[in-house]
């Protein structure tokens, strides 16, 4: 059972509801949102910045802002809410020294009035960064990659129902499996072409020698296969390049799979950073991994709750 709630001030409205109720996530840089649409009568009364909070069978799913709001001559509202990240949009400029980024995470968040729920400590410290004119959803991800390149551990940023939440990804494993039966279609796309590489090289020119170093990592395996594939970079500073080309290798030199599921049998506890199973036959190949939802769409409508899926995975299990 769906259940919406709108708060005016000390007013809670529980609208009329026409048609569906869609709940999207997505892994990185883009807030939670909810879109719905409600009878206007002579009773509810809301603005843009109340709060929405949906629940499914009494979970909290939701809690976000209204943002914008669409009137039409049928005498309904179609409403468009974001969950506490759409203020991530925020831009700024940080110094900071000697911090990680869940410190420099929950320092932001202060400053933005963002409250703040398990905030997992990602250990890696970072020397020094300047962070300028960019949005807080880029300074965050900034930070979070060069964690994920040090110690290769993924962090997922999110709203849990009002509360800014990181947590590593290892954290976020469902003991939900997806099968062909589990949906009405899916696509599904393994590739080389885009974030694979066999080659890591990373410049850094040396005021000292005045000579341009080169910092290499590759593996000639995978090169020999499908040709030389190449990532490349200049850095500021020559501190732990040869070990950031070795980590940066490790994580890249990987096929990619991609999956989109339309129309699976819908669960709440399933959202964007989560990682499922699949276990599915393709024909020419079986799939069984676990894979990591980069967006996931939930429809709520007229008793019925599907979900529709895009999923990212490695020749390794996620």
């Amino acid at each position: 059972m769906v259940h919406l709630k709108i708060i005016n001030g000390d007013t809670e409205y529980i609208p009329i509801v026409v048609g569906e109720v869609k709940w999207t996530t997505e892994r990185a840089g883009t807030p939670g949102k909810l879109t719905f649409e409600v009878v206007k009568d002579n009773i509810i009364n809301f603005q843009e910045g109340n709060a929405v909070q949906l629940y499914v069978n009494e979970v909290p799913i939701f809690y976000g802002f209204v943002f914008q709001k669409k009137r039409n001559k049928s005498e309904t509202i179609s409403v468009t809410a974001y969950d506490q990240l759409r203020y991530l949009k925020n831009k700024d400029s940080y110094l900071f020294e000697g911090k990680t980024a869940s410190q420099f995470i929950s320092m932001v968040a202060e400053d933005f009035l963002l409250k703040t729920g398990d905030i997992a400590d990602t250990q890696y410290v970072i020397e020094k960064g300047i962070l300028d004119n960019k949005t807080l959803f880029d300074m965050f991800q900034e930070l979070l990659d060069t964690t994920l390149t040090y110690t290769k551990k993924l962090y997922v940023l999110y709203d849990d129902f009002g509360k800014l939440t990181l947590k590593n990804i290892e954290d976020m494993k469902l003991d939900i499996i997806l099968n062909n039966e589990s949906a009405e279609d899916f696509d599904y796309t393994s590739s080389i072409d885009g974030e694979t590489y066999n080659q890591i090289k990373i410049a850094y020119d040396n005021k000292e020698t005045g000579i341009r170093d080169a910092f290499v990592s590759k593996d000639s395996g995978n090169i020999e296969k499908w040709g030389v594939l190449q990532y490349y970079e200049k850095a500021n500073s020559d501190i732990g390049l040869q070990q950031k080309v070795n980590a940066l290798l490790e994580l890249y030199n990987h096929k990619t799979r991609q999956l989109s599921i339309k129309n699976a049998i819908g669960s709440v506890k399933v959202r964007a950073g989560c990682s499922v199973g699949l276990t599915l036959g393709l024909g020419d190949i079986n799939v069984n991994h676990y894979f990591i939802c980069e967006k996931v769409t939930h429809t709520f409508k007229a008793g019925m709750h599907l979900m529709d899926l895009e999923l990212r995975g490695s020749d390794r299990l996620v």
